[in-house]
């Protein structure tokens, strides 16, 4: 077997709209399509970044809540790669959505920080 690269990453979200506009207007992600499934009750819409698609935004009626922090069993959190780590974190700052203080890798001596999506699902932004 041979995996050619990361497909996709599919996120269920509690606030369809709060979360599209976090991920296209906040992240920068832009949309690929939209979908509303009648019998599920439920959006999907279909991410890209740099002309690579990437997320599957999910809308549900009541989805459960995310039970736990990053250090349990399962996705620990997603990451992306940015260049000017500083110049993101104000702008996010600047669209109220906190970060925590930046750290540095101490493989890589990279840096990086963490803030939540509107679920509180964990994002890394990692300093290329």
């Amino acid at each position: 077997m041979k995996i050619e690269k990361l497909h996709h990453i599919a996120i269920i979200c509690s606030d369809y709209e709060k979360s599209k506009k976090f991920y296209t207007e906040i992240l920068g992600f832009k949309i690929k399509s939209e979908t509303y499934r009648v019998e599920r009750q439920s959006y999907k819409l279909d991410l890209s970044l740099n002309g690579q698609y990437l997320i599957e935004l999910f809308s549900f009626p009541n989805p459960p809540k995310r039970l736990t922090r990053p250090e349990s069993a399962g996705l620990r959190h997603i990451a992306f790669a940015v260049t000017d780590l500083d110049s993101c974190v104000e702008f996010l700052k600047s669209n109220d959505v906190i970060t925590e203080a930046i750290r540095i890798d101490e493989f890589t001596n990279k840096r990086f920080t963490f803030l939540n999506d509107p679920d509180k699902l964990p994002i890394e932004l990692y300093e290329l």
